[in-house]
């Protein structure tokens, strides 16, 4: 093995994946069995946080940056001028086990671009799958990348060696992908999601009749969109993300700031910034669909369709329904509770346990680790609460804000929190 060779692919191929951010492995519990290698029980990749606070990472690289495809938003584009490799089957597989055994890693997250056609690229990827699991009995978490126009019988496969499987939408619409990716389209990426919807359906059937049924990707499926590419305001992207929530029960749909590095009269100016604080608004606007019971069209409306940069979406929601408002914590149905900006939802499940008991005021819901700073002015109690005076006030907003202290002094920092 030429290292040096390797070392070079490792720097060309780790840095073209890391425009993928959708490679947390939430919901992988494939358990160490017979002596082998890893365990991906309850555990997450790519330098994530469990929730107990662990941050654990993964090896996570193209097999290839040879792509046949020439999408403006990508720099493995085949106009680009870069310099191209790409991994053997064993390479990947060497490295992914040497990895482990030195504790860099605790998975795999593999992507490509599409070399020759998709079958033979997902072929590839599969392979590697195959031989970590069969000849290594490699029992850690493997995220694939499902390639747009694989065949379902490639598919079948990904699914029983991989903990998760995912497909990038790309671009929000159709419009905004054939401006950008005129050789793509939407109708062939969401084949492959469909596929995987059925079989994980499927395996659940058939887990009620039999005992033992092979696991098809035990860590459902997922999707990455770019954000700031195109003109796609932030109602059409949460209404497109809640769809795939509805009709291909996806785990995650992952927002990623489009990162000007390419010079094409179609995308923003390279000199733009990456919309880093729209794709956390995002991020929170999605939290809400999956956790707090709104609808899209809650969060946003056509008139103003695009989310408040300075207020969450959820405290954005509330000062453009004030007549909802106060919320009395005591008698309030666990609905309206999770609409009460900075109250969450571990919060709301400690007040309904706690006012069976007692009644609650302010105190208690510092306590229980409510964000009073924004909470204060939305509920009430059976006594009086003065910060109710300030709902009607036309500077409400403002007086909010003041209280409000933000983590993050730079709106560009490389992570931002989720609420």
């Amino acid at each position: 093995m030429n290292l040096e060779r390797i070392k070079e692919k490792l720097e060309i191929l780790a840095d073209a994946a890391k425009y993928d951010v959708s490679c947390s492995s939430s919901g992988g519990n494939r358990k160490n069995k017979n002596g082998g290698l890893g365990d991906s029980h309850a555990s997450g990749i790519c330098h994530t946080y469990t929730e107990d606070g662990r941050c654990v990472s993964l090896l996570k690289i193209l097999l290839t940056n040879h792509c046949i495809y020439d999408c403006a938003y990508c720099v493995s584009r085949k106009t680009n001028d870069i310099k191209r490799a790409a991994f053997t089957v064993e390479e990947v597989v060497d490295l992914t086990i040497n990895f482990y055994r030195r504790n860099y890693i605790e998975g795999l997250f593999l992507s490509s671009g599409i070399f020759k056609d998709a079958d033979t690229t997902m072929e590839r990827l599969v392979h590697v799958a195959k031989k970590l699991r069969q000849e290594h009995n490699f029992n850690g978490y493997i995220h694939l990348k499902s390639i747009p126009g694989a065949s379902d019988e490639i598919m079948k496969e990904a699914g029983l060696y991989a903990d998760r499987l995912s497909i990038n939408i790309e671009i929000p619409t159709e419009k905004g992908l054939k401006l950008l990716a005129p050789d793509k389209s939407h109708s062939e990426m969401i084949k492959p999601m469909g596929f995987v919807k059925n079989e994980l359906m499927l395996y659940k059937e058939e887990k009620k009749l039999f005992r033992k049924v092979p696991k098809f990707a035990p860590a459902g499926q997922s999707t990455q969109m770019i954000v700031g590419a195109t003109d796609e305001t932030d109602l059409k992207i949460i209404k497109v993300a809640d769809h795939f929530y509805q009709n291909f029960n996806l785990k995650r749909v992952y927002y990623s700031g489009y990162v000007p590095m390419l010079t094409d009269a179609r995308l923003p100016s390279i000199d733009s910034q990456v919309p880093m604080l729209r794709e956390n608004r995002l991020y929170q606007a999605d939290w809400l669909m999956r956790f707090y019971g709104f609808q899209a069209d809650e969060i946003l409306e056509k008139e103003n369709p695009f989310l408040d940069l300075e207020v969450d979406p959820k405290l954005a929601w509330a000062l453009r329904h004030r007549e909802q408002f106060p919320v009395n914590v005591n008698t309030a149905t666990k609905q309206m509770l999770l609409r009460i900006p900075g109250i969450g939802g571990k919060s709301v499940n400690k007040i309904i346990s706690a006012r069976r008991f007692q009644k609650l005021n302010l105190d208690n819901l510092k306590k229980m680790g409510v964000a009073l700073n924004r909470a204060k002015y939305f509920v009430e109690f059976d006594t009086h609460n003065i910060f109710n005076k300030y709902i009607e006030q036309q500077d409400f907003k403002k007086i909010i804000m003041t209280g409000m202290k933000s983590k993050f002094q730079n709106p560009f920092s490389e992570q931002l929190s989720l609420f």
